[in-house]
């Protein structure tokens, strides 16, 4: 639960917000991360001292459900000669390390990111006769921020969220976001590292779509040339109708060139899906060759987690030369040397560290594969054809029901373990299916890929 009251209203954890100049000895009393976000956003904001905030009751760190200690709420008063109108701007408190103390984040030096390296912000068109800025969009924030905290992944510019169902609750066709640097927030530096805003933009169905197939970044560059859809600060606006290909029906020949020239930077999603080994039949339940709905495979080694983590992370990586980088034999606790243990990739589950018998660890050369996947997921499928391994890239389903995972793998691709000769190969739970494709054939389920070996997919609806 949260409650909104002035910034500078007593609490039970947060005096009084300080300005830059505050007196030494309060300075002092107040937490040292939350003062130097405070102090950009006094820079910015010099006139709204003590904004309303919406403030976690039970604080994380005392085991409440909210990991954001506050969401301050600013009145932008925009910029009507730019085209930038009038809203509300949405700062949060927690993702960064706010305490230095290891109460919610552990402490790994001033030169790196603090916390998660990040705060979110929002920007929310005001509505005429407007006196309050709505809360809904801190409850958003305190979803998104769960699963930062849950999952131990981080947002970057360019990032979606597929959010399905409209930010406000109600009835508005803006129901999933986009990420991007917040226009006018600087990076501060803070005696715990470093912290970026990151600024939720609201989407369309259509421009997510566009965003998954093309790229996040070229979306958010097209959002900034409509006015009415977030214009050059891509602020939301809830009430809007139309997708900027309504309202501007040449920026889809945009997109539609930019896929065909530059593919997509999206080289991997968590979803629903499953593959069988048709080779012959598993001998027994445990098999790994069988993973299916409803069963609990086999988990991924640490190695393998790490290498599918590098695919997604260089899959992003567009003017390089896509590349399935080694496996890395020097690892502590199933992270690299130069990560933090307490940060888990988008591909690291909590037992990916277990010890594994070597002969799940060794490939295996497969002559039938069955793919399976969910109907959200099966239709990235054509993304996954056109905007990646078309450009000599590759593209990875990773289960969200089990530690396992499906890379496809253009010919252009090094270091895969799937080869021309065994064009489907499996590590443990992990397979690659190496091309070249024909999109026909591998739409059709059952459908054979002659002279290759026999790959077929099908769909399940969704639970």
């Amino acid at each position: 639960m949260a409650e909104l009251r002035p910034s500078g209203a007593p609490g039970p954890t947060a005096p009084p917000a300080p300005g830059p100049a505050a007196p030494p000895a309060f300075a002092s009393l107040f937490p040292p991360g939350l003062h130097a976000i405070y102090g950009e956003c006094r820079r910015l904001y010099p006139d709204q001292p003590n904004p309303l905030q919406v403030t976690a009751i039970v604080k994380y760190w005392l085991g409440g459900p909210d990991p954001l200690d506050y969401v301050s709420m600013y009145r932008n008063v925009g910029s009507p000669s730019a085209n930038i109108p009038e809203h509300w701007h949405y700062i949060s408190f927690g993702l960064s390390d706010l305490y230095g103390d290891s109460r919610v984040h552990e402490f790994t030096g001033t030169d790196g990111p603090s916390g998660f390296g990040f705060e979110l912000t929002f920007r929310l068109k005001r509505e005429t006769g407007e006196s309050a800025p709505p809360t809904w969009p801190a409850e958003l924030m305190q979803g998104l921020a769960r699963y930062v905290f849950q999952s131990e992944n981080t947002f970057c510019s360019g990032d979606h969220v597929s959010w399905h169902s409209p930010l406000d609750n109600s009835e508005s066709r803006i129901q999933h976001m986009l990420l991007t640097e917040d226009p006018q927030l600087q990076p501060v530096q803070t005696p715990f590292g470093v912290v970026t805003f990151l600024q939720i933009v609201g989407v369309c169905t259509e421009e997510l779509h566009s965003a998954q197939q093309w790229n996040g970044q070229g979306i958010l560059e097209l959002l900034r040339t409509v006015p009415v859809a977030g214009g050059p600060w891509l602020i939301t606006d809830m009430r809007r109708g139309e997708t900027i290909f309504e309202i501007d029906p040449h920026l889809q020949d945009r997109v539609d060139k930019g896929i065909e020239t530059d593919g997509s930077n999206l080289s991997g999603v968590s979803a629903k899906c499953a593959w069988d080994d048709l080779s012959r039949p598993p001998e027994d339940d445990e098999d790994s060759r069988s993973i299916c709905i409803g069963t609990q495979p086999r988990r991924l080694s640490g190695k393998d987690t790490e290498q599918i983590r590098e695919t997604l992370r260089r899959g992003l990586e567009i003017n390089s030369k896509p590349v399935l980088p080694p496996i890395n034999p020097q690892r502590q606790n199933g992270l690299t040397h130069d990560r933090t243990p307490s940060r888990k990739d988008s591909l690291e589950s909590e037992s990916s560290t277990a010890m594994i018998p070597h002969e799940l660890i060794r490939t295996r050369q497969l002559e039938s594969v069955h793919l399976k996947f969910n109907q959200e997921s099966g239709a990235l499928i054509p993304l996954c054809l056109r905007g990646r391994l078309l450009h000599g890239r590759h593209f990875t389903y990773k289960s969200i029901t089990g530690d396992m995972a499906i890379t496809f793998v253009s010919t252009g691709v090094e270091g895969a373990f799937a080869t021309e000769e065994h064009p489907y190969a499996a590590h443990g739970p992990w397979l690659q299916v190496r091309g070249p494709f024909s999109p026909p054939s591998l739409l059709s389920a059952g459908s054979p890929l002659p002279p290759r070996p026999s790959l077929r997919s099908s769909w399940w609806c969704p639970c």
